[in-house]
């Protein structure tokens, strides 16, 4: 899945989004900063570590930093040729043993299991995706105390001159409303968090560039 933009390195578009993104991860050793996401830092800080389920983990830099702080991770990904890369550098920083790496096209099958934190951070895609459905299992994978998080884009970003028709980028409101969860007073849900942020980039040529992103983020309330 998309972990940072919508920016295709070829216009040739493969016919499935697992062959687009194997083919991606492909061209290149790495694909990623291999740095964690500066959303899940931030959402992070304070948490007690447990279980975490990172949803479209890509090359891993997002699981292995979860792991090296304690948690127990399971990385989903629709991309064999990321989660190989991703368990290679999970034992280069030797977390390998906290990462349970998983192939998932999330449209169809998902993870089992409920966990302390679920993550969705860059949840793009240029090929059709059930994205609202997938969001809505990836919360009732939460657990009771726990923590559901969704970061995403607002649009493309400012450089790209040619964006993609039929993407959509709903705003923070519009994915929280789409979760159908019970927040409020006496609700199952108390939501912590939704809102826009900008976020510095550097755009193709190497100059500084901002890029708004949101970031939903919810608890699961115990009762």
């Amino acid at each position: 899945m998309a972990q940072d933009n919508l920016t295709p390195d070829s216009p040739e578009t493969p016919e499935s989004a697992e062959e687009f993104w194997d083919e991606r991860y492909g061209q290149r050793d790495r694909l990623w900063s291999g740095e964690p996401n500066a959303a899940l830092v931030r959402e992070t800080d304070g948490l007690s570590p447990g279980t975490a389920l990172d949803l479209g983990a890509g090359e891993g830099g997002d699981a292995i930093w979860l792991a090296r702080q304690g948690w127990r991770v399971t990385a989903a990904d629709l991309s064999r040729v990321a989660l190989d890369r991703a368990a290679a550098h999970a034992a280069e920083a030797r977390v390998a043993d906290r990462i349970d790496w998983q192939h998932h096209d999330l449209g169809s099958s998902f993870p089992s299991g409920s966990y302390d934190l679920v993550s969705a951070l860059f949840f793009h895609s240029l090929h059709d995706m059930p994205r609202e459905r997938i969001l809505r299992r990836a919360a009732d994978a939460v657990a009771p105390g726990g923590v559901l998080l969704i970061v995403g884009h607002m649009g493309f970003p400012s450089w790209e001159t040619e964006p993609r028709p039929g993407i959509e980028f709903p705003s923070p409101r519009e994915v929280l409303d789409s979760l159908e969860l019970a927040d409020g007073p006496g609700g199952e849900w108390e939501v912590l968090v939704c809102d826009t942020h900008e976020h510095p980039e550097t755009d193709p040529d190497g100059c500084p560039a901002v890029r708004v992103n949101y970031t939903v983020k919810a608890r699961r309330r115990r009762h």
